[in-house]
């Protein structure tokens, strides 16, 4: 399939406002790109397939899962919908014939983050939190930092959005969450003030 095809099935199988998301997350990586020097066209691909697994109803996402040997833990055991993302990746091969591997990593960690995160990784990770129909507290400030900010900085304060937002619901906290903020913090000593505090 070509970008445009793959469009075209993405609108059938997604309802309408999550297809607008993935358009707008696809734009979104691209713009990311560009500023951060990096292939325009495999971070707006990733960003146009990224949630290509919401097809599925949240109760199936285990099932389907398994189906094609995904392992997973405790975490998404309780909160299957963090599956759509590796699942994702899957079906980005399968049904769209994606086959960068890049692009398919970067699908597979755009909701929870992950150790060594790349820079396409980063970018639609980040992409899914601020493009343009998001709308929630401090969205603007992110994306105040989507234009002036570093990559690992908005990327630090992106992972930390998320820990904080997951706490306030009362959810369970992934791993690779927490995972990829303490990496970024650990590496970046930007972050960090004279006392050694993350700013």
């Amino acid at each position: 399939m070509d970008y445009e095809e793959m469009k075209r099935e993405l609108s059938r199988r997604l309802k309408k406002s999550r297809y607008e998301h993935s358009l707008g997350v696809a734009d979104t990586s691209a713009f990311l790109a560009r500023r951060f020097g990096e292939d325009e066209a495999r971070a707006r691909l990733a960003g146009l397939l990224h949630d290509c697994a919401r097809e599925f109803p949240n109760e199936a996402m285990r099932a389907e899962a398994d189906a094609r040997g995904i392992k997973y833990g405790a975490v998404e055991e309780s909160m299957p919908l963090l599956l759509h993302a590796p699942l994702g990746a899957s079906v980005a091969r399968e049904r769209y014939g994606a086959d960068d591997e890049g692009v398919l990593r970067a699908i597979a960690r755009h909701t929870v983050g992950g150790a060594s995160m790349t820079a396409l990784d980063k970018i639609v990770y980040f992409a899914d939190m601020v493009e343009p129909t998001r709308d929630y507290p401090g969205v603007e400030e992110l994306r105040r930092l989507a234009r002036e900010a570093s990559l690992d900085e908005m990327t630090l304060a992106g992972l930390t959005r998320s820990i904080a937002f997951v706490l306030e619901k009362g959810h369970l906290i992934h791993p690779d969450t927490v995972l990829a903020r303490n990496e970024l913090l650990l590496a970046g000593k930007s972050f960090r003030g004279a006392s050694g505090e993350a700013r």
